[in-house]
């Protein structure tokens, strides 16, 4: 099995699994007999997960694909709905944004400019209303903190106090949502 060893100046081993590759994060003078041992120790977790992973991912493959229409149709709902909701958190938040784009991607929910430029997928349309609230609050947090601090997810927190269950929701099913664009 193929597999990706990063080290860093850290004080233990992890496993990952990204994208059915198997990363190995390992201590800067771990030996590679020190990573092999802990490879073979942890190998049935490896394999049930490698497993799990290809699973999905097979899954994924059936889903069915949108049209350019039904993307179009899905953009033009997130037109009218998504700036509401950014205007309405803003305040909240205590922050200004610049334009708003809706975009059609395969990997992210949202994103924030250091100009303050906000972009969401199209795709937030098919999910809850908290999910929607949960990026918008997100993204507007990063005009405070552009980055993912313990400060960052204090502010997140303070605007929208459900975030963690509607992330987690997001990080369960978004996934089948990505596979549905259309490539």
């Amino acid at each position: 099995m193929e597999f990706e060893v990063i080290r860093s100046n850290r004080k233990s081993m992890a496993i990952e699994i990204k994208m059915n590759k198997l990363i190995i994060r390992a201590p800067l003078q771990a030996t590679n007999e020190d990573i092999n041992s802990f490879m073979l120790q942890n190998k049935k977790w490896i394999e049930d997960h490698i497993a799990k992973a290809q699973a999905k991912q097979k899954g994924l493959e059936s889903v069915h694909k949108l049209s350019m229409d039904e993307i179009q149709v899905l953009a033009d709902r997130a037109l009218e709905t998504i700036p509401e909701r950014v205007a309405y958190y803003a305040p909240l938040v205590g922050v200004t944004y610049g334009k708003i784009t809706i975009r059609n991607q395969k990997s992210k929910w949202g994103s924030c400019s250091s100009k303050g430029n906000l972009n969401f997928n199209c795709l937030l349309m098919l999910t809850p209303p908290e999910v929607i609230d949960s990026v918008v609050v997100h993204e507007l947090c990063h005009r405070k903190e552009m980055n993912h601090s313990d400060k960052f997810y204090a502010e997140v927190l303070r605007a929208f106090p459900d975030y963690w269950k509607w992330d987690k929701w997001l990080k369960e099913n978004g996934n089948i949502l990505m596979a549905m664009m259309t490539k």
